[in-house]
């Protein structure tokens, strides 16, 4: 596969990878910041683990649906962010630290922005739950995906060939050495 063809698969994967994240968000968007006719409504709360305290006092069942809920909301950003950025070679510890970083910004607005609509309310631990699924969508899969791209694009290089029919070895790119300045 030659080198533009490359270049062009690179923009087609960053291209999906923004398309469905701006599709995710607006999803996320609507669930989230919909106003909602409800007859009564709680008390926001800004106690961390609060919440996830009285979640499991409510039973297994409910407590692994509204946790679990508060998981799955935003971890899809894990995978995609990463995808609309569209690097294969970077630190995973960096790519994980921006991605978390961005996921818990993304749940912040999402959650100041609450405040101001009729029957949502903030809760401080789907911050926290939030910002737990984006971090784990990323490691269970980002690492992985992009180690099996990075072999597949290594097979796909181009292969230079000598004039006696062999593979002629490659080098490391040449470097221009650096000349001091005169005095």
């Amino acid at each position: 596969m030659r080198q533009g063809t490359d270049g062009q698969a690179v923009i087609r994967f960053r291209a999906a990878g923004v398309s469905l994240l701006l599709a995710h968000l607006l999803l996320v968007g609507w669930l989230s910041l919909r106003p909602l006719d409800v007859p009564w409504m709680t008390a926001a709360n800004l106690t961390p683990f609060a919440g996830i305290k009285a979640d499991l006092s409510l039973g297994p069942a409910v407590a692994s649906r509204r946790i679990g809920g508060g998981l799955l909301l935003l971890a899809p950003l894990g995978v995609l962010l990463p995808m609309a950025g569209g690097r294969l070679h970077v630190s995973p510890w960096s790519s994980l630290a921006r991605t978390v970083a961005a996921g818990a910004l993304i749940s912040l607005a999402i959650e100041l922005g609450q405040t101001g609509v009729p029957g949502q309310v903030v809760d401080v631990d789907s911050l926290f739950l939030n910002t737990a699924g984006v971090a784990l969508a990323h490691v269970l899969v980002v690492p992985a995906c992009r180690a099996r791209l990075r072999r597949q694009g290594g097979q796909r290089r181009v292969r230079v060939v000598s004039r006696g029919g062999h593979e002629a070895p490659q080098g490391s790119t040449p470097t221009i050495s650096r000349v001091g300045m005169a005095p």
